[in-house]
């Protein structure tokens, strides 16, 4: 009896043990079992709305109830995770993208029209309209309600309410609204085509079909410049625009975009280029190449959206000194609208090596805004250097600055540029310049410089020499060092003012000194630098953006402008 009893204690003991096992192993390997298989759910699905992506005609990119608050245009519900299409403003949740890709069609940059070229019927989407629109029947607000109602036009931009949508509506033509004289229809697009099969290239006969004043703008974007802004700028103006207007310039050269300008009015092209300095430069190359190529009558006139850290160039032709989206896509291409056309100077910097045994060809650069040697060169060649290893770090204006000013600061105590007049030699047309005890030269073709500062001007009453970007003259001056440079930058110093030159020749007898053409720097042994006239360039200038200093510098040359002609 004992023997049994305890037999049977051992065997339940052993049961016991097993379903201990079990369970434990089910309450661990369950959950992972449960991740796995979400995990494996969500990466298959992703992969279906990636597909969905590729092949659509919509440009949709990923969307959440964060990120904007708004209705599925199929189901009506809130979307809690979907998408939206760039280009029309279309917004599906994630469950209804299959079907509204099926259902709602994309705008259409090519539309073959029926009977006269300038009609076409407008394109309504329901739903998410902007807010503050009002309706183009009633004049009432749109989009009040808490749900999916009232629709807008993905072409002229007008929105309509739901009870106001009459029959006489959906079949009314579509002007292009607020922005007709930017767009580039898709009927233009599908005449010039047909032109082309037909080998004919008398373009300029389809122009007045779409406006009497009409200025295509050709909008051209860096989404790498400066705070990273490009990406969102370039869906804002997709919707406001044909898609087919809008560039970005990381998939793309300007070259390539440019040669849209070819199939449009001669003169007429306006390009917006959103940026920094150097994105404006890169356009500025291609305008040049499209000069060689023979396409002068073609060549567009250029605005700037600056994106970029110092946007001197920007600055020096009333654009701002830097974007930061407190100014509506709307007010921007009003003002490509109203901006006047002007002329900027283009420079030839050629550096040649100096050597007896020298085969190298010499460099040779085109300059916009400046070239220098000296502390500031410095400071860009060491920023540059550490972007490259970093780049990431480098996504935001204010960190940019923060670099520079660190590096300036370490230049004011460590003066690697010092006794500058001991290792170069300075003409200016040919005339040698006796130079003062100096760390740095700059020569400057704007009136900005150092992300904001007008340089040549300086401060107090002192007397100088009128400076203009389309003269034909350069300005040259010495800066003292980094701390003379910071002292300028907040007006408590001028720079020494060495002279205006046609042409500019540098002279670098020893060492190795950095230099810099329009934010690109690099090291430089003994040479020679000739900075010689190259070309115009045709810009934009917008009045608008001047501060009380743009004004009173300009009322200033105004006066001399008059003093200058009673002397004549």
């Amino acid at each position: 009896m004992e023997g049994t009893g305890s037999r049977s204690s051992t065997s339940s003991s052993v049961v016991t043990d097993y379903s201990l096992v079990v369970w434990t192993l089910c309450s661990v390997l369950l959950p992972v079992l449960i991740t796995m298989w979400c995990s494996f759910q969500r990466s298959r699905r992703q992969m279906l709305i990636r597909d969905i992506f590729r092949k659509s005609k919509h440009d949709w990119h990923y969307t959440d109830l964060f990120g904007q608050p708004s209705y599925c245009c199929v189901c009506a519900q809130h979307i809690l995770q979907g998408a939206f299409c760039n280009c029309c403003g279309l917004r599906v949740s994630e469950g209804c993208l299959k079907k509204a890709d099926q259902r709602f069609h994309c705008k259409e940059i090519m539309m073959s029209s029926s009977g006269a070229h300038s009609s076409m019927p407008h394109h309504w989407i329901r739903g998410n309209v902007p807010l503050c629109s009002c309706c183009m029947v009633c004049k009432q607000q749109c989009g009040t309600q808490p749900k999916l109602c009232d629709y807008r036009c993905v072409w002229c931009q007008y929105t309509v309410h739901d009870e106001c949508m009459m029959d006489y509506l959906k079949t009314q033509n579509c002007t292009f609204g607020e922005f007709r004289d930017l767009i580039i229809p898709p009927y233009y697009l599908s005449t010039i085509n047909q032109m082309r099969k037909e080998k004919r290239t008398d373009y300029e006969k389809v122009a007045p079909y779409c406006r009497k004043h009409w200025m295509p703008v050709i909008v051209l974007a860096n989404t790498r410049s400066g705070n990273n802004m490009g990406e969102t700028l370039l869906g804002e103006f997709k919707i406001l625009l044909n898609p087919v207007q809008v560039f970005d310039l990381s998939k793309i050269t300007p070259a390539k975009a440019l040669q849209l300008c070819t199939l449009l009015p001669c003169n007429a092209v306006r390009v917006l280029v959103c940026g920094g300095d150097g994105t404006v430069g890169w356009v500025l190359d291609a305008i040049d190449e499209m000069k060689i190529k023979g396409q002068e009558r073609y060549i567009p006139q250029v605005a700037i959206l600056p994106l970029g850290t110092g946007n001197d160039l920007s600055n020096t032709l009333g654009w701002g000194a830097g974007y930061a989206g407190e100014v509506p896509v709307e007010q921007i291409l009003q003002n490509v609208m109203e901006a006047d056309g002007i002329k900027l100077d283009r420079w030839k910097v050629q550096v040649t090596n100096k050597g007896y045994y020298n085969l190298r060809k010499p460099k040779v650069f085109t300059m916009n805004n400046y070239f220098s040697i000296g502390p500031d060169a410095l400071m860009a060649l060491n920023f540059h250097a550490h972007r490259e290893k970093t780049p990431s770090l480098f996504s935001s204006r204010i960190i940019n600055k923060a670099v520079y000013f660190f590096y300036g600061t370490k230049d004011c105590l460590v003066q690697e540029c010092k006794d500058l007049n001991k290792k170069v030699e300075l003409e200016l047309d040919g005339e040698r310049i006796e130079l003062p005890n100096l760390e740095g030269i700059i020569v400057l073709n704007i009136g900005y410089w150092g992300g904001g500062c007008r340089l040549w001007e300086g401060v107090g009453d002192e007397p100088y020499p009128l400076a203009r970007h389309d003269d034909g003259l350069l300005e040259v001056v010495g800066v003292h060092g980094s701390f003379h440079c910071a002292q300028i930058q907040v007006k408590l110093a001028n720079p020494v003012r060495l002279g205006q030159a046609h042409t500019v020749r540098l002279i670098l007898k020893s060492s190795k000194m950095p230099m810099q053409v329009d934010g690109e720097p690099w090291a430089q042994g003994p040479c020679t630098v000739t900075i010689t006239h190259k070309t115009h360039a045709l810009m934009l200038y917008h009045s608008g953006e001047q501060t009380d200093e743009d004004t009173s510098s300009s009322s200033e040359e105004d006066h001399r402008r008059e003093l200058t002609d009673e002397d004549t």
